[in-house]
């Protein structure tokens, strides 16, 4: 299989493989491949999916949304003991 990209695209993968991240061009795209077939595309939400969403972004509307810090600091409390 042979593929074309934008050129924006392909210094993305060139810089990838640059710093290391990735042997080869290949396993920059098959990596990118691996993550869409793990991330459900927006068709594949059920409705409590959507709920949740919904939810979620009504939350964060209300300014009930938490900092990072906040929650990387009450994982840590409960998860690690610190």
């Amino acid at each position: 299989m042979s593929i074309s990209l934008r050129p924006e695209l392909k210094r993305f993968v060139e810089d990838q493989v640059r710093a290391g991240k990735f042997a080869s061009p290949e396993e920059v795209v098959e990596a990118g491949l691996a993550r869409l077939m793990l991330d459900p595309a927006p068709d594949d939400l059920d409705e409590d999916d959507r709920a949740a969403i919904a939810e979620s972004e009504a939350q964060i509307a209300r300014g009930e949304d938490l900092d990072w810090s906040q929650v990387s600091a009450a994982l840590r409390r409960k998860y690690l003991g610190k």
